[in-house]
């Protein structure tokens, strides 16, 4: 085992865009485990939207990352030095502190993987966090029903791209996307979408309304902006939206200008719910169970953006935020 530890620090915080030198490679030393604590040598670290928020020293949800420190979130790696009971080395876990080589962790905060069952990486996407949002807010926020209509931003994303299947396999009446590119939209109607559109195209409200004539009963969010308004505009009676994310202004310096149109929230009575994937873990035996076997069964697919070296990860990251990524952004160690 080495003894040079590299971790990704956040040596600034970003203002608009981030930029290459708001980061910064630093080398330590392989931490030693205490009592109760394991060593875990990263094989894949996960980018994701929500850090661009953690960035910003302001109040939120999670703590944002602290200035000359490592970044965190999901990783998968081997654990290569154990003073855990019931973890030895070789052992595959799933933890929250990427963006680094090696991670001290107390074993409390590490879950086993069975990489036989799935590949590891798998456990960060699919059966990991990012399926259980796209299960949770698709069934539970916005509580789909058969036959309705589905409208699905950044859809060829991590999450926009599970949210759309599983809505067809659980009897959408139709399944809409929007995305970046035209091989992304080729990609999504390969998935089984019944419509998508590239939003540069035109405007949003316009496409939507042209893909979704009678109207749409479900919006999942992942975007915000001219995307959120689209939706409300293009909303049947008693509609609802799953708000996950809002990619469009996490790294804007001015307030958004739309939606414009959230009066009509009232007339037509929707809910407009935002959530978090940690407030539906009493889902997730569930859904490991159904996606596992959607899986399994070949009804399920999952898109990932593969970059390789720790180094990289900054990059990876602007890259995600620039939409170079298609399903699931991740840093192989």
């Amino acid at each position: 085992m080495s003894t040079v530890n590299r971790e990704i620090h956040l040596a600034s915080r970003p203002t608009g865009w981030p930029t290459a030198e708001n980061f910064r490679l630093v080398e330590t030393a392989v931490p030693t485990p205490g009592p109760g604590q394991i060593v875990v040598r990263n094989q894949f670290v996960s980018v994701d939207p929500y850090m661009r928020g953690r960035m910003n020293d302001v109040k939120s949800y999670v703590p944002p990352y602290r200035l000359d420190a490592p970044l965190d979130g999901g990783a998968v790696g081997e654990v290569v030095a154990s003073e855990a009971e019931g973890f030895d080395p070789g052992d595959v876990v799933l933890h929250g502190l990427g963006w680094r080589e090696y991670a001290l962790l107390d074993a409390t905060a590490a879950r086993p993987v069975d990489p036989t069952l799935a590949p590891v990486t798998a456990y960060l996407s699919v059966l990991g966090m990012t399926g259980l949002t796209a299960y949770a807010g698709l069934l539970e926020v916005a509580a789909m029903k058969p036959g309705e209509t589905v409208f699905v931003s950044a859809a060829a994303g991590a999450v926009g791209s599970l949210v759309g299947q599983i809505a067809t396999l659980k009897g959408a009446g139709r399944v809409i996307g929007s995305a970046g590119s035209a091989a992304k939209v080729d990609r999504l109607r390969a998935l089984g979408f019944d419509a998508a559109f590239d939003y540069h195209d035109g405007p949003v409200r316009d496409s939507l309304a042209a893909a979704a004539p009678d109207g749409v009963d479900v919006y999942f969010d992942n975007v915000g902006g001219d995307h959120l308004e689209a939706a409300i505009a293009a909303m049947n009676l008693h509609g609802r939206a799953a708000i996950c994310g809002m990619i469009a202004q996490y790294n804007a310096t001015e307030p958004p200008a739309a939606p414009r149109n959230l009066a009509q929230v009232i007339g037509k009575r929707l809910t407009l719910r935002g959530f978090l994937v940690a407030d539906h873990g009493h889902l997730r035996e569930q859904f490991v169970t159904e996606v596992a076997g959607w899986l399994r069964e070949g009804k399920l697919s999952y898109d990932e953006t593969i970059v390789d070296g720790l180094e990289q990860a900054p990059e990876a990251f602007l890259g995600l935020l620039r939409g170079d990524n298609l399903g699931k952004m991740l840093v192989r160690v």
